[in-house]
């Protein structure tokens, strides 16, 4: 017989955004900061596959000096697992990107109850949202759709002028046959690794880290997992 749940804030959460998944499916773990070991369950829609826990404690070990007060970027937001982490500890602002209606909805809910106006969620396709105007972001995360060619489109929309702060750091995901990514040319490779068949890389732009004083997250450059 299943045990009784205090009703509280994470039952109205998943009322308000109206998610009936399976205990232990369709949802993510926060690892660290304020929200630490919270499950936050997201909507079934096709190909939402989170970043796993692993890999997430591994990227934001690598960011822990540079996310107090850091403007972040989750592009291909999905469940938003990634932008939720960096709000978790400690970032100032999330913009959250999404173009499917029913996880978009999912992650205004989510925001609007974590963390009420830190959070902006644009219902849109990345490369046209990409297309808007710039707005100098310390931290990006990027992780589209395995096979889904988007990676190469939205890495030269975010080397134009104007995206990214000086020492800004880019999350990238992808699938680990495919190898490092090819970079624009005033970022750099800072760390990579590599959990079953997901590659994940983080690459930092030239210029001071952001909230670092002038050092680069995670260790030496180039470390690799």
């Amino acid at each position: 017989m299943p045990r009784n749940k205090r009703p509280g804030r994470h039952t109205a959460l998943q009322k308000a955004v109206g998610v009936t998944a399976a205990a232990g499916r369709n949802e993510v773990r926060i690892i660290g900061g304020a929200w630490r070991g919270r499950k936050i369950r997201f909507p079934p829609v096709a190909d939402l596959r989170p970043t796993p826990d692993r890999v997430r404690e591994t990227l934001f070990n690598w960011l822990a000096p540079s996310l107090s007060g850091a403007r972040c970027l989750d592009l291909f937001a999905g469940s938003g697992a990634l932008g939720l982490e960096a709000l978790s500890r400690g970032a100032a602002h999330v913009v959250f990107v999404e173009k499917n209606p029913v996880a978009a909805k999912h992650l205004s809910a989510v925001t609007a109850t974590l963390a009420p106006g830190q959070a902006d969620i644009a219902m849109d396709d990345a490369r046209r949202w990409l297309k808007g105007q710039p707005r100098g972001f310390d931290i990006v995360f990027l992780d589209p759709p395995f096979g889904s060619a988007l990676l190469d489109g939205a890495l030269a929309a975010l080397a134009r002028p104007g995206w990214l702060a000086a020492g800004a750091f880019i999350y990238i995901e992808s699938p680990a046959a495919v190898g490092e990514p090819a970079l624009p040319g005033d970022w750099r490779l800072h760390r990579s690794g590599r959990a079953g068949e997901v590659g994940y890389h983080l690459a930092v732009v030239a210029g001071p880290a952001p909230g670092g004083g002038g050092s680069t997250p995670g260790g030496a450059p180039g470390e690799h997992e």
